[in-house]
């Protein structure tokens, strides 16, 4: 009897790998569902046995492993990790959704599979889904084909896909996906839009700003030079002027400093610590502050109750969310619920333990715990709280607009009336 070595996940979180004997692989995933494991990876031990019996269960006679259609196969798999593919997401919601239709109504994956890869006009996509279709075609599972393209498929995509098989409920765990992924790329094209006007009118301020610095301050200087034989400027004038100065014979410094801080910042965000600090400010900025919190708030409950409603292990699915979360602050929040429910404890303590989420929040999560509710209630929170987010964005772009107008007239004001004090001092000693 075949021999099939796993990577699995137990009940409590832990990492367990060892080998079952099972007649197929199908077998081995029963096995390793009795014996309450999550797998990962199954692998019959050796590969050349394992390719075999795929081809003979197909019915086809196919070349050996070792030959052009083996090579092909083992390069379509490990070339998405050297050069990946670049899915939009509003592609891949479409993909989603309609091979859940196609698997609801009754067609077999595989079939689902080349039916979506003929009718695909997108070059990358296309590409994509006939490797996926190449992978389960040679005895692997779908999960396991979409795990090995990463960088389109992320572990929340894939975990759920496994779930699914598992459970036999692959159409509804795909449109459970698609339904994940609308709301949630529908409140980043929410937040992405109402950052749009504000970047638009600093980048025009930083233009009239460097054109007055560079075309009209020196113009001023060559006349306060000429008119006022020596008298001092005032304090505004002289730091204007030099700013101008610093900027016309100092561009390369000026350009180099700018970017060392950028890469800076950027180095030190990439550190565990100087990300746990930015994430931290992040947090407590004016109005983005509870904007960004409410955000990661609807991410966090969206995903946990999607993964638990599809049948994904609560540890799992904890560390999965933890990955998600985009803030490091509410990522260790997570992390101790983790370790909270792996000794047995509640979720909602270590919640309200880490001051990061709101007590309606904690008091919601921890009724959907007493009543044995707590998918459907997270689902109820990142509803509510992406309503929230729709009102704050709105609120948001009303409020930005004045505060910009009023930001860019204080910059250009200063600048002339620190032209105009010199003028009037000009003036006086004219008349």
């Amino acid at each position: 009897m075949p021999k099939f070595k796993y990577t699995a996940t137990d009940a409590q979180g832990s990492e367990k790998q060892g080998v079952v004997e099972a007649i197929n692989r199908a077998g081995a995933l029963v096995k390793l569902k009795e014996l309450q494991l999550f797998p990962s990876a199954v692998a019959e031990t050796d590969a050349k046995a394992a390719k075999i019996p795929a081809a003979k269960a197909r019915g086809k006679g196919g070349p050996p492993a070792g030959g052009p259609k083996g090579s092909l196969l083992k390069m379509n798999l490990t070339l998405p990790s050297i050069f990946p593919q670049r899915i939009k997401r509003n592609k891949l919601m479409i993909f989603t959704r309609q091979l859940a239709t196609l698997i609801d109504a009754g067609v077999p994956l595989l079939r689902a599979l080349q039916v979506l890869q003929k009718q695909e006009p997108h070059g990358g996509l296309k590409k994509l889904i006939g490797e996926i279709c190449e992978a389960v075609e040679s005895g692997g599972t779908f999960a396991e084909a979409l795990s090995h393209h990463p960088k389109v498929f992320d572990r929340l995509f894939v975990n759920m896909v496994k779930a699914g098989e598992i459970g036999g409920v692959l159409e509804t765990t795909l449109n459970r996906l698609a339904e994940f992924s609308e709301k949630a790329e529908k409140i980043k094209t929410k937040v992405k839009g109402a950052m749009i006007y504000p970047i638009v009118v600093l980048v025009m301020a930083l233009g009239i700003l460097s054109f007055l610095m560079i075309y009209i301050i020196p113009k001023f200087q060559e006349i306060f030079t000429g008119l006022l034989e020596g008298q001092q400027l005032p304090v505004l004038t002289q730091f204007v002027m030099g700013a101008s100065d610093l900027i016309i014979h100092n561009a390369p410094a000026v350009a180099i400093g700018l970017v060392g801080v950028g890469v800076a910042f950027k180095v030190i965000g990439k550190t565990k610590l100087g990300r746990l600090g930015f994430d931290w400010l992040a947090l407590r900025v004016p109005i983005f502050g509870t904007l960004m919190l409410r955000v990661s708030i609807s991410r966090v409950t969206r995903t946990l109750g999607t993964l638990l409603t599809s049948g994904v292990q609560i540890l799992q699915s904890l560390n999965i969310v933890r990955e998600t979360a985009g803030n490091e602050i509410v990522s260790r929040a997570i992390q101790k619920v983790h370790d909270s429910v792996k000794e047995g404890e509640t979720v909602a303590a270590p919640l309200e333990a880490s001051g990061v989420f709101p007590s309606m929040v904690v008091s919601m999560i921890t009724v959907g715990e007493e009543t044995g509710r707590l998918p459907d209630m997270l689902t109820k929170i990142a509803d509510n709280y992406e309503g929230e987010v729709d009102a704050a964005v709105d609120g948001l772009t009303s409020i930005i607009e004045p505060i910009l107008i009023v930001f860019l007239a204080v910059i250009v004001g200063t600048i002339v009336i620190a032209m105009f004090m010199p003028l009037i001092s000009i003036i006086s000693n004219l008349r």
